[in-house]
């Protein structure tokens, strides 16, 4: 198993994007169960060609330069945060959070209700639940939970 201290947080550039853009994807397919293909499919250009430039973008990469993971924030929220599978339960995920918390005073973040995985990993690292969307952003039923630092 790799060591914590082998990875270095870096802000991403445009040039990372693609990788960025498969790790998302293998994290979706790794966890989001309830998309369906259609979705992964939709969501997928928009993200490689919106979404990652509309926000402050940080990935975590390993001592082989490859990206585990990254996370994105806006304002005082998390916009989103996807690890390479493999990656996952090292610790990664909280770095990420702990250095956008420190570094952007973050304290807010949305989770899809049916990813219990990424819920209970907020819950655990101080966040709680104070509001509860039946509907995504996009208006597709996937109930969203508000989630803000205790």
């Amino acid at each position: 198993m790799t060591l914590i201290l082998e990875y270095k947080i870096e802000k991403a550039s445009p040039a990372d994007f693609e990788e960025i853009t498969v790790v998302w994807e293998a994290s979706v397919r790794a966890t989001h169960h309830f998309l369906t293909e259609a979705d992964i499919l939709f969501f997928r250009p928009l993200i490689l060609n919106e979404y990652l430039k509309a926000i402050n973008l940080f990935c975590i990469k390993n001592a082989e330069g490859k990206i585990e993971g990254f996370i994105g924030v806006l304002d005082d929220k998390i916009e989103m945060l996807f690890l390479e599978p493999s990656a996952r339960g090292k610790g990664i995920g909280k770095k990420l959070v702990d250095f956008v918390i420190q570094n952007f005073k973050i304290i807010k973040v949305d989770v899809n209700e049916q990813n219990q995985q990424a819920v209970g990993f907020y819950k655990h690292i101080g966040f709680k639940v104070v509001s509860r969307w039946e509907v995504d952003n996009l208006g597709k039923p996937y109930p969203i939970l508000s989630m803000e630092l205790e």
